[in-house]
């Protein structure tokens, strides 16, 4: 049985005239041990499915479907019991570290706190041990000089040794599904190869499966086995890596890797761009969300939203030109 099975998930936020959808009808699996890259630009429902799976959306969502954590419904687990699941079994790494991150508080102890929230089977560790427990997690994401460096605050390290203090957060407590929302955003590329090189290592120390959240290409395809690919809040495509890479089934998903420079690309010639701009998810057109930027369409396009049809072996497309 796959670790977290996503099925049918809307989420929806109060609005005038009427409710916006965030996310609509999405469905995905995630299995032991397995990386799943979801890609989409900004505004595609990414991080708010992200959150769902969390349970920390704001009060006023609205959530339906069902979110399966290790056979466990997720969305009707009562709250006061999602903290031991939060951080004890499923962690999550943010966007941001500098705004994650408590200013006013030694990076050790923000690890060590994490300790102290939660038991690791069944055992409760002291302030000191969890210190210890907490110094041990940061030399584990290679913070250098780590029992001085336990002591410093935020503003005393660098970008991407912030990110690995949220790194050494999330893993601490040995959870088995890691959320990894954009975590190489804002870091140079030197640094972003490292944390990706550092988050293969602990997914194959601790077993961790994982959740890979980005809009860049490039870096999901550094670290996921399958890749999922969203539009305007929905699921557009969905396989293993190498089939969405080499055989991109959406006309989206074509659209975006044609977008990403290689090394054959002619640095004289300007980037291909996908034309148009993503709609509002306040005022989506009647079929395919992606109609009116595609160039591959037909009359059934606008008339109502197709659904996921196979197109190779656990390789499925939202799209009618797909299934022809």
């Amino acid at each position: 049985m796959p670790l977290l099975q996503v099925r049918n998930l809307t989420v929806e936020f109060p609005g005038a005239p009427r409710a916006v959808a965030a996310v609509r009808d999405v469905s995905f699996e995630v299995g032991q041990g397995e990386v799943l890259g979801l890609v989409g630009e900004s505004g595609s429902g990414k991080s708010v499915t992200s959150l769902a799976v969390m349970r920390l959306l704001v009060p006023q969502a609205r959530t339906s479907g069902e979110i399966l954590f290790d056979g466990r419904d997720l969305l009707a687990t009562p709250l006061d019991e999602m903290r031991s699941v939060r951080g004890e079994k499923i962690s999550m790494i943010f966007q941001e570290p500098m705004t994650a991150l408590n200013p006013v508080m030694r990076v050790g102890d923000q690890v060590a706190e994490a300790v102290l929230a939660h038991s690791r089977n069944g055992t409760r560790f002291s302030k000191g041990e969890a210190w210890q427990q907490a110094v041990e997690a940061l030399r584990t994401v290679a913070i250098p000089d780590v029992e001085r460096r336990a002591r410093d605050y935020p503003h005393q390290m660098s970008g991407g040794q912030r990110q690995r203090v949220m790194i050494a957060m999330a893993i601490v407590n040995r959870p088995q599904l890691l959320i990894a929302d954009e975590p190489t955003t804002a870091l140079d590329v030197t640094i972003q190869a490292q944390i990706l090189e550092l988050l293969a290592e602990l997914r194959h120390k601790f077993g961790l499966a994982m959740l890979f959240i980005s809009h860049d290409l490039a870096v999901v395809s550094e670290v996921s086995d399958r890749i999922a690919v969203m539009y305007a809040g929905a699921l557009v495509e969905m396989g293993p890596a190498q089939a969405v890479f080499r055989s991109p089934a959406h006309p989206y998903t074509r659209g975006l890797l044609n977008s990403v420079p290689t090394l054959r690309t002619d640095r004289r010639q300007p980037l291909r761009t996908i034309e148009g701009t993503v709609p509002s998810v306040g005022s989506l057109p009647t079929g395919c969300a992606f109609e009116p930027r595609c160039n591959s369409t037909t009359a059934e396009c606008s008339t109502a939203l197709p659904p996921l049809v196979e197109v190779g072996p656990g390789h499925v497309a939202r799209c009618v030109v797909a299934r022809t």
